[in-house]
């Protein structure tokens, strides 16, 4: 259902009540506060696999956001996507984070939750698809996340690959933090 402010309206994005906890567990494993060279490879990689302009891998913080890894085609058509920093309402990136699953948005527009989203008009973004990066205690740290500046049909593909992609970015974090210990 969704959750409404006191003046009527939709709130686009959902209350996280898990962010403090998220915030400690970025710090631990020092994520979400500077650009990481192996994550901007890794979301290259997701560019590639899913055929879309932009990918990322994003931690979501209290506040905001934090693209750790981050590719962008920079000629795409309509986009001026992306900001490696964008606030806690921009994007779909924290309503995954909330819901603790996959989100696929083949147009953003079609869903007045989505539509009305800051990212539509700023960035060009029209289609979405981000899975969730859930951590060894559970936590969800963030996305990987692919954006196209037109509608598209993800499909079954689309959403198993995002899935497993995010589950090797997972194993990833948790070998580097393994090793710092």
């Amino acid at each position: 259902m969704p959750s409404y402010e006191p003046t009527g309206r939709l709130l686009l994005t959902p209350v996280d009540r898990e962010a403090p906890a998220r915030a400690v567990r970025l710090r631990e494993l020092g994520l979400g506060e500077r650009v990481d060279p192996e994550l901007d490879a890794f979301a290259r990689r997701v560019a590639d696999v899913l055929a879309a302009p932009c990918a990322g891998v994003n931690f979501v913080g209290e506040e905001r956001q934090f693209f750790a890894g981050l590719h962008h085609v920079p000629d795409a058509p309509g986009s001026t996507y992306p900001a490696r920093v964008l606030a806690r309402d921009h994007g779909y990136c924290p309503h995954v984070v909330v819901r603790r699953r996959a989100l696929v948005l083949e147009d953003v527009r079609d869903f007045a939750r989505f539509a009305c989203n800051p990212v539509v008009d700023e960035s060009g973004v029209r289609s979405y698809l981000g899975a969730p990066l859930t951590d060894r205690r559970g936590i969800v740290l963030g996305t990987v996340c692919v954006v196209d500046t037109a509608p598209r049909r993800w499909g079954t593909e689309g959403l198993v690959a995002a899935k497993g992609l995010a589950a090797e970015l997972v194993a990833l974090l948790h070998e580097r933090e393994d090793r710092r210990a």
